[in-house]
């Protein structure tokens, strides 16, 4: 199941539209997740989706800490696809 990174983020940002119920057009990586209007209820099914389709596990409390804009969460996402993508091979 390799992706590249292009693929991948277009697949994150319809994800994080479709989950957080925002336009897809609306998501640039500098915008801010609060700035999109994404409550911690929408961004909990966000990560539940990514989970369910990638098979990571992000960690609510410690690894979203510093994650304020979208950019900082495919940073995120990606890394741990990747790694576990490693893993696998």
């Amino acid at each position: 199941m390799s992706t590249d990174r292009g693929t991948l983020t277009q697949e994150l940002l319809d994800l994080v539209a479709d989950e957080g119920m925002v336009e897809v057009s609306e998501i640039a990586p500098e915008k801010r997740l609060e700035d999109l209007d994404i409550q911690s209820a929408d961004f909990v099914m966000i990560l539940m989706a990514i989970e369910e389709k990638y098979n990571v596990y992000i960690s609510v409390d410690n690894e979203l800490s510093d994650v304020e804009t979208v950019q900082d969460l495919l940073n995120l996402v990606i890394g741990k696809i990747e790694q576990e993508q490693a893993a696998q091979a």
